[in-house]
């Protein structure tokens, strides 16, 4: 069963309808016990760094996350800020992540005369340096929906699965082992999220 997991932050209803749609069943859930049944998770989010940390940790949900994903090594897909919560820190808070992954989450920053506007918003171009069983290895590139103002960078070049641009090159996916996480939200990317996520439930 994919496992949606529910601790208050993330759109959790659309990414079950998106994975309705390519044919997969899924449930939603905030009980440690359903996550420790669960063959794949799915970590979403949205807001900021140290409420989703606040939340993890009052959910009481982080033990059956660890031992899942560190221990029994099932595939965690984290989307935005799910994605960052699996770093180590970010600058946009002062709790520590999840650490699933060597890794780190930065803002954006512009000199004030610069055309580009924190949070990058919108479609975007997104590169595979390489290949992975959740993105298509023939493919070189694909657009993906954004809306974030921080951003992941891996500390190892070799655990980054996909990159986009916005004034500079950033880390837009990683995949460490079972561990992978993408910025973008494939939810709201018509067929090339929709291709992620059945990538997600048949192939990781």
């Amino acid at each position: 069963m994919i496992t949606i997991v529910d601790y208050g932050m993330g759109n959790l209803g659309s990414i079950k309808n998106m994975l309705k749609k390519v044919g997969f069943q899924c449930e939603i859930t905030s009980s440690p016990d359903k996550i420790m049944s669960a063959s794949k998770l799915i970590l979403p989010g949205v807001g900021a760094f140290d409420a989703g940390m606040a939340r993890l940790n009052d959910s009481g949900l982080i033990p059956a996350l660890n031992e899942q994903v560190l221990l029994n090594k099932i595939p965690v897909l984290g989307i935005c800020l799910g994605m960052q919560l699996m770093t180590h820190s970010s600058e946009e808070g002062h709790l520590p992540g999840l650490g699933w992954v060597d890794a780190k989450t930065i803002r954006f920053s512009f000199p004030e005369n610069s055309h580009l506007k924190v949070p990058h918003m919108g479609w975007n171009i997104v590169t595979f340096p390489k290949s992975s069983n959740l993105i298509n290895a023939a493919e070189i590139e694909e657009r993906f929906y954004f809306v974030h103002s921080y951003y992941v960078k891996c500390e190892n070049n070799h655990d980054v699965l996909m990159r986009a641009k916005y004034g500079h090159e950033f880390d837009a996916g990683f995949e460490v082992g079972n561990v992978m996480g993408v910025q973008f939200h494939p939810e709201k990317s018509h067929k090339f999220g929709m291709r992620l996520l059945r990538n997600f439930a048949e192939f990781c």
